[in-house]
């Protein structure tokens, strides 16, 4: 970023944005596969709306992020505005920001928390190009009071096994929150998915 050129906006009124998309943000991850908004593009950000609002929300300077896209001004952007340092590597990070869903790190280059404390893990937050559309899935687990089918866009081959692996590590695990635009669909280590593949 240019010494001279303005950081890009943040929320206009921190407390009343951040409160509700922290109350989306735990929607979404109590309610797998409810679809939230969590609010409109910011102006000059290079994120989408849900994206934007769940890092100005959730990342503070305790909790590094790793970009799998290096942006320079992205992640100036979301130090000025939150602190959040960036992680050298997938496996320091609190927080990932994957911004090409079908480039997606395995998930096992994330870190998954200990035994003893299974919640210092990491949330993986994931640009789609839809929500729906894909290959269709069967979650149950926890919140999900009859299984969903449920077909996100976009993700690399494999990734569903991945997930039950992560699902297996219970209580550790990453978490995910998908993005697409202003809205998010959480998924937490908690669901367990079923291929629906000749079923």
């Amino acid at each position: 970023m240019n010494p001279g050129q303005a950081l890009s906006a943040g929320f206009s009124d921190p407390v009343q944005a951040a409160q509700a998309a922290f109350r989306s943000a735990l929607q979404a991850l109590s309610r797998p596969g409810t679809r939230v908004e969590l609010g409109s593009p910011l102006q000059g950000v290079q994120l989408g709306g849900a994206m934007a609002h769940l890092l100005l929300t959730l990342t503070d300077e305790d909790t590094p992020v790793w970009w799998q896209q290096t942006d320079p001004t992205a992640t100036t952007w979301l130090r000025f505005h939150t602190g959040a340092p960036q992680a050298a590597t997938s496996q320091a990070a609190a927080f990932a920001v994957v911004t090409q869903a079908s480039t997606l790190p395995v998930l096992d280059h994330f870190v998954v928390g200990s035994a003893a404390a299974p919640e210092f893990s990491c949330t993986v937050l994931v640009e789609v190009p839809a929500l729906d559309g894909g290959t269709p899935v069967l979650w149950q687990g926890p919140g999900i009071h009859v299984p969903l089918t449920v077909g996100v866009s976009g993700l690399p081959s494999g990734f569903w096994s991945q997930w039950q692996a992560n699902h297996d590590l219970f209580p550790q695990g990453v978490d995910i929150l998908f993005c697409c635009g202003n809205t998010a669909l959480g998924l937490p280590r908690t669901t367990r998915v079923q291929s629906m593949e000749g079923g």
